[in-house]
């Protein structure tokens, strides 16, 4: 079992957010073919969530590499109220579901906008 890592996000609202995370055991990269990957971002747990990621839209995962590249556009950002939010990213493979980061994810207000 992998207790998930602690990373806390700060996205600008209105521009485009991308990053990229390499998933390690050892300091090996963790071979992430054949795995599906979900992220899901909410006020709170319980609330609808505000915006959702899936390997294919939003997530890459870089197979052998083990990295999970995040794109979130700068039109989705715009849509997003700008304030203080939770998130989570899961990994599936073969059923089993690993929680690999969690925490906050703050968007700061965009100032310049048309």
């Amino acid at each position: 079992m992998i207790n998930p890592a602690t990373y806390n996000i700060v996205a600008p609202q209105g521009a485009t957010f991308d990053t990229t995370f390499t998933f390690e055991i050892d300091d090996e990269p963790v071979n992430l073919t054949g795995y599906d990957a979900e992220m899901m971002i909410r006020a709170t747990p319980p609330s609808d969530y505000v915006l959702s990621l899936t390997d294919g839209d939003g997530i890459t995962l870089g197979g052998a590499a083990g990295t999970i590249a995040v794109l979130i556009s700068a039109t989705d950002t715009a849509a997003i109220e700008a304030g203080s939010y939770l998130y989570d990213l899961k990994l599936t493979s073969a059923g089993v579901v690993t929680r690999l980061l969690q925490g906050t994810f703050l968007l700061t207000p965009e100032i310049t906008h048309g």
